[in-house]
């Protein structure tokens, strides 16, 4: 059966943050310690990545990530793309490039942080990632699955979200248009990213991420891009019967 596996559920600065004593920074809890978000969809036999978190290395040994067909960002925010260099292991194994789909602007911006992956210079030192941005607008079909886009705002920036069957991932998001709500109808399982806090310009806080869940009606729905704010066990317990507190590792069949 084909599978998602959550990488990282932790905001920009992941959790414990440095230097934080907060309850939840000190926590034992496993399902507390939160890498930079992203998940790892295993669809058909193919392996697609949706974003290269800052903690990519650390996620793929963790989650025995041995191949990549096809990587999906979301924007081209630190958080979700300073993993880019730990791609060329994968061109290292597989002997070719590696095809990125995005936003254009997200991946215009990728080019330019990272021009000595794109430029013509020398190959020095350690190398570099083989891969092939590919901006997208619709769905593009890897191995007989529609991954769709699903337009959101981030602040004032417009970022992907994506849907794969009935399951919809949308981590940095602080608006929903309805054209995209109605790409979200009919979902078994909503992935929505929400922070600890009483209000935020750029990212939906819990509350709002329930009125969304509440709008767009999945059979469920899961909560990640978290921060210190939300501990897992006592955020788990005020939570709608249908909503979970995803955590790194957590595996879902789709």
């Amino acid at each position: 059966m084909d599978e998602l596996t959550f990488l990282g559920t932790g905001t920009s600065t992941g959790v414990p943050n440095i230097g934080c004593n907060c309850m939840v920074c000190k926590s034992s809890d496993p399902k507390d310690k939160r890498l930079r978000s992203s998940v790892y969809l295993n669809v058909v036999g193919k392996s697609i990545l949706i974003d290269t978190s800052t903690d990519l290395r650390q996620q793929a040994l963790r989650a025995g990530i041995a191949r990549l067909d096809a990587i999906f960002y979301t924007h081209h925010h630190a958080d979700h793309i300073h993993g880019i260099d730990e791609l060329r292991s994968y061109n290292y194994i597989q002997k070719h490039s590696l095809p990125c789909y995005g936003p254009k602007d997200s991946l215009d911006k990728i080019r330019k942080m990272f021009n000595y992956i794109f430029d013509e210079a020398p190959l020095e030192g350690g190398g570099k990632p083989n891969l092939e941005l590919i901006p997208i607008d619709g769905p593009i079909c890897i191995g007989g699955v529609d991954m769709i886009p699903i337009s959101v705002m981030h602040g004032n920036l417009p970022i992907f979200g994506y849907r794969f069957r009935d399951t919809a991932y949308i981590t940095d998001c602080s608006l929903i248009p309805n054209d995209s709500k109605r790409k979200l109808r009919n979902l078994d399982t909503l992935i929505i990213g929400a922070l600890g806090m009483p209000r935020h310009s750029t990212h939906f806080t819990l509350e709002r991420a329930l009125e969304a869940i509440d709008e767009i009606c999945p059979q469920k729905a899961f909560i990640t891009h978290v921060n210190h704010n939300l501990g897992y066990s006592k955020t788990l317990k005020i939570l709608p019967k249908n909503v979970f507190m995803a955590f790194d590792g957590l595996k879902l069949q789709i």
